[in-house]
């Protein structure tokens, strides 16, 4: 990391920490559900991005995570910080799961059968009234605290996830994030050489739902609840779409996804409540014009400037 970099990044710190002293509350709640989404995101992208995996389901490892912060509160007697251990913990062991029945399976045919559990998951959660809450989900979740009021809820959001963003970072970067990009790129040759693809994807499935539970209980605690539809497929297709608006193969691309689909949908929902027509279009300009994202758009206009300038 070279010394502008690092200047950068204390200075967006150091703005993100003010945000509460200086911006209404709304905004604070908004930047939360940013945070947690772009997380989300981004752990999505671990494996779409950089593994090739058709994740088409990752949503129900959100919701996972959601419901496992908000039970212990509500079904256990234990401290709501153990909620949080929880989550990441009950995700993964869903991902272990989904993925050893999926990994077999390539492509769109591991997305289809990744929908159906993930779909299966759903239904239980939706209709286990006596321990889910069914249809209503859990409301009014026992949050430590410390972390109970916005500001609160919006520091601990920015720690945790700023965490798991430069621990997947450092995934992506590692030997194995290499091997990982290499088995997006050609499977049949990585596998030549003596990698273990099938198992490689394990792993990182089971990574990204660590991660996407991480953000489910993030959810839960910004908002003071959990209900079915954060495992609903349908919001694992918006997050698909963050990637793709960010940038699917620049790791910042997802975040920069989120921050977008989250200002369309409030600011644009303030004068119409057809604000998905308006990312239907966004969609269709982006794909014609800036097919690698924004953020990759930017990344490559600026490189190609900074190589010209050398």
């Amino acid at each position: 990391m070279n010394r502008k970099t690092l200047i950068t990044l204390i200075v967006v710190g150091i703005a993100f920490c003010l945000v509460p002293q200086v911006l209404p509350r709304f905004y604070v709640y908004m930047l939360s559900l940013i945070l947690v989404l772009g997380t989300l995101a981004t752990s999505l992208n671990l494996v779409l991005g950089f593994g090739g995996m058709y994740q088409f389901h990752h949503a129900v490892f959100y919701g996972i995570g959601a419901y496992a912060f908000a039970l212990v509160g509500a079904r256990t007697t234990l401290s709501p910080w153990i909620g949080y251990v929880a989550a990441p913990l009950v995700a993964a062991a869903l991902g272990l799961v989904m993925g050893l029945i999926t990994v077999r399976l390539s492509k769109l045919y591991f997305g289809m059968l990744q929908i159906s559990l993930g779909s299966l998951v759903w239904a239980i959660v939706f209709r286990w009234y006596d321990f889910t809450g069914g249809d209503d989900g859990l409301h009014g979740i026992d949050i430590p605290e410390p972390i109970a009021s916005t500001s609160g809820a919006y520091y601990f959001t920015l720690a945790v996830a700023g965490v798991c963003l430069v621990l997947m970072y450092l995934i992506v970067n590692s030997p194995f994030g290499r091997i990982f990009q290499g088995i997006r790129d050609n499977p049949d040759r990585t596998e030549a050489v003596g990698v273990n693809v099938r198992r490689h994807q394990l792993v990182g499935l089971v990574l990204a739902a660590a991660f996407a539970g991480v953000a489910g209980s993030l959810f839960a605690t910004v908002e003071g609840s959990a209900f079915p539809q954060l495992l609903f497929w349908s919001l694992s297709l918006e997050l698909i779409i963050m990637c793709l608006l960010g940038g699917w193969f620049m790791f910042l691309g997802p975040l920069l996804g989120a921050a977008i689909m989250v200002a369309l949908r409030t600011f644009v929902g303030i004068y119409t409540e057809y604000w998905t027509l308006v990312l239907g279009i966004v969609m269709m300009l982006l794909i014609f014009f800036l097919p690698e994202g924004v953020l990759g758009f930017l990344h490559k206009r600026f490189a190609g400037k900074a190589a010209q300038e050398r």
